[in-house]
């Protein structure tokens, strides 16, 4: 489908105020802290000092005759007998036998007031056997290693490998060694990156309530609130239906919300303090020292390349720690860090591995930037080593429709080639640059995610109409999913309310992860509509005594689809909607489904900097994203997904990661020592919306959250590379380690 063929749409592609936008100005939007209730308790955690320990003792008895305070839970609380993932949850929301990271939750207390039941936690008597602990990821596959979990690795885990293991997997096609032979020049470099946190504005917040009945209920801050009680209810022994989960509104996520760390805690103090609500909000230190970061990384890359580019073969051996617990994304970085290429030979390797840190979450395109910052700088290299152009390489090597992808499946349309054409195009790359100044170039790979959907539609008296989704809105859903539905109607985008569900409204949602929720509800709501209008036009069909298939829907009205069908003046979707109650009553849409056609995305970003030979400091001096969205159903959206991308993607590259004492312990777990871009640090960010239409959705949209931040860690660090010479491997590129790697090179 050509991009001018979107001439026909009226609404899709416009930029029309966003529908939740008075509420948050306003104050009138209620976040997960703002949630309350009478009676309601408040919660505080106690949590462990120690990066690896064993419970020896805990004595809750001076907490529990402190006045105010109405419960006390420890492990002992909790169902016993879980296994597998369940247990990973539990474990992660309360220390059992052993404290596995610094900040990991040992007690729990509910109290009259938030400074009462903090003081009831210091009360709290834990007596620990500190044990030996391991923070680097490389550090834990060593023989010596500490063992975190004995017995945790899974059946992939071939015998012999060391206990810190717990999942290995390889694959890939042809001839590895072949292709490297054929290659012109052949490089190999390690490359490590350290975990860094989503840096959310709202720290995590809820409510719970829990009867001795069994039944509960639950205000949270989530992306997912069908995630939230399937895990709440596996971790407490509750049966999943008498679980009701209402999402609040979400003050950023970017996949550090789709799973529990202290959501189970409010549940269980609840039903200890007789049913009444409690609720717990997270510190900011909290946040950081025990929710899911991304994880780190250590990687090797091996590519083999002719003098004109082609590349010949590539391999990658990745190894990745997801904290204390399995569960890092080292699959999904295998399988997007060669995803842009196509290769006769590849190979890949990958090993999730344990440490004492904590459970790790997604974060925007998990795993994919950093295998993009090991692959991307290391032919970036190569093209500098045999003289060849950047971008024209990676034009020559780009995957098009009908390539089969490095990991396995074959793409259908997509748009590299156009993305990396149009950035060729840009007025950026013709800039002239200073002294010690460079340029940047990476591309990026996210391939998307279908996932459980329900929505469900319902048509008003007024000819209006209402959608009921279960995907939280995060990036702007709201108002694509309107457009969409709006165009489809055939009704002002004012007509359309799109509202965000609780677990009880529909079927099961996955959450909006996985650049999903304008594809999947969207898509979904558009089917709903269409089953709507099928029914609108049946209704207009009786009323004229004609067959429903003479009836066709334009412009929000059913008419006859001809001149043989009869001449009936059109019927508007607010005429049928008015006399619905005598034509058959309500008229609504649903539809239930794993959508298929999910849209691969394809970026490429271009930064210029300029470093400080004195100081090592790095300025972002332009830079541009070039992405497709196969169509941008809100462009204004699209654009800001775009630099936020790009924005987490600096701050990733240049100052953002957790960094570790001797101890163990985190030692910048607040914002003014974990040091996210401010808006001093960062650039104006251009955008080009590349259209490439999806032809597995009906408006042709591809997910466009997660690729943006995939290239900006490569770029960033090629660009340093022209403006110095030298070439870091390890992130982050703070000032202290450019100016190191710039003398190393003699500067």
């Amino acid at each position: 489908m050509a991009k001018d063929e979107f001439k026909e749409f009226k609404l899709v592609g416009t930029r029309p105020d966003r529908p939740d936008g008075l509420d948050k100005v306003t104050g009138r939007a209620r976040y997960g802290a703002d949630i309350s209730a009478p009676g309601m308790l408040w919660a505080a955690v106690l949590r462990s000092p120690h990066a690896h320990a064993r419970i020896v003792r805990i004595d809750t008895s001076k907490a529990e005759a402190l006045t105010g305070v109405k419960a006390v839970i420890t492990r002992a609380d909790f169902p016993t007998g879980l296994t597998g993932e369940d247990w990973n949850l539990q474990e992660n929301t309360m220390a059992g036998e052993r404290a596995l990271y610094d900040g990991h939750a040992v007690a729990a207390v509910a109290a009259t007031s938030k400074l009462r039941a903090e003081e009831a936690v210091r009360l709290i008597e834990v007596e620990y056997e500190v044990l030996p602990h391991v923070i680097d990821v490389d550090d834990a596959i060593k023989p010596d290693a500490p063992v975190i979990r004995k017995g945790a690795a899974d059946a992939t885990v071939p015998e012999g490998m060391p206990p810190n293991v717990v999942r290995y997997m390889e694959f890939g096609r042809g001839d590895v060694d072949a292709g490297f032979a054929e290659a012109d020049l052949v490089m190999e470099k390690t490359y490590k990156t350290e975990a860094t946190h989503q840096g959310y504005i709202e720290p995590h917040a809820c409510m719970g309530q829990l009867g001795a009945d069994g039944k509960g209920e639950m205000w949270v801050c989530t992306q997912g609130q069908w995630f939230i009680r399937k895990m709440c209810t596996a971790v407490l022994g509750l049966e999943t239906a008498q679980l009701r989960v209402t999402p609040s509104e979400i003050g950023g996520g970017f996949g550090g919300k789709t799973t529990i760390f202290m959501e189970p805690l409010s549940l269980a103090l609840s039903k200890k303090a007789g049913g009444k609500p409690v609720k717990l909000v997270m510190s900011r230190s909290e946040v950081l020292r025990a929710t899911g970061p991304t994880a780190s990384a250590s990687m090797d890359v091996k590519i083999g390349m002719k003098k004109d580019g082609t590349i010949t073969g590539a391999r990658a051996e990745f190894r990745m720690q997801g904290g204390a617990f399995p569960g890092s994304p080292v699959d999904m970085a295998l399988y997007c860090c060669f995803a842009p290429y196509k290769l006769k030979n590849v190979e890949h390797v990958g090993y999730d591995v344990l440490a004492n840190r904590p459970k790790c979450a997604a974060y925007r395109a998990p795993g994919s930037p950093m295998g993009a910052f090991a692959v991307e700088s290391l032919l970036d290299e190569m093209c500098r080593e045999l003289g060849v152009d950047p971008l024209e390489m990676r034009l020559k090597n780009a995957v098009r429709e009908g390539d089969t992808a490095s990991y396995g499946p074959k793409y259908g349309s997509i748009g590299l080639v156009e993305t990396l054409e149009a950035t060729k195009a840009h007025p950026n790359l013709s800039i002239p640059l200073g002294p010690n100044q460079g340029r940047g170039i990476a591309a990026g790979y996210w391939f998307n995610h279908n996932g459980e959907t329900s929505v469900s539609l319902a048509i008003s008296e007024d000819g209006t109409a209402q959608v009921s989704v279960g995907t939280p809105d995060i990036g702007g859903s709201r108002a694509s999913i309107a457009l969409m539905t709006a165009e489809t109607l055939g009704i002002p985008y004012e007509d359309v309310r799109v509202n965000v569900v609780e677990t009880g409204a529909l079927g099961v949602n996955e959450p909006t992860h996985g650049s999903r929720a304008t594809f999947a509800s969207g898509k979904a709501a558009v089917v709903a509509a269409g089953h709507a209008i099928t029914e609108m036009c049946r209704r207009a069909a009786n009323e004229w005594g004609i067959d429903p298939e003479a009836v066709e829907w334009v412009d929000g009205a059913a008419q006859p689809a001809g001149d043989n069908a009869g001449k009936f003046p059109p019927m508007t979707i607010a005429e049928i909607a008015g006399k619905m109650g005598s034509t058959g009553g309500p008229i609504s849409g649903h539809h239930e489904s794993v959508p298929d056609g999910v849209g691969a995305s394809f970026g490429c970003h271009v930064v210029d900097v300029e470093v400080d030979p004195e100081t090592g400091r790095t300025t972002i001096l332009r830079y541009l994203v070039v992405q497709d969205a196969g169509r941008a159903i809100h462009p204004a959206y699209v654009e800001g997904q775009y630099q936020g991308g790009a924005a987490q993607g600096i701050g990733w590259a240049l100052n953002e990661a957790y960094i570790y004492g001797e101890d163990g312990r985190l030692q910048n777990s607040v914002f003014l020592d974990y040091r996210v871009p401010v808006a001093s640090d960062l650039p104006m960010i251009d955008t080009v919306i590349v259209e490439v239409p999806n032809p597995g959705h009906p408006y042709g949209v591809r997910g466009v959250g997660e690729t943006g931040i995939t290239p900006p860690l490569p770029a960033i660090a090629n660009a340093i590379q022209e403006a110095t010479g030298a070439r870091l491997c390890e992130l982050p590129m703070s000032p202290p380690k450019v100016l190191a790697a710039i003398k190393a090179k003699g500067g």
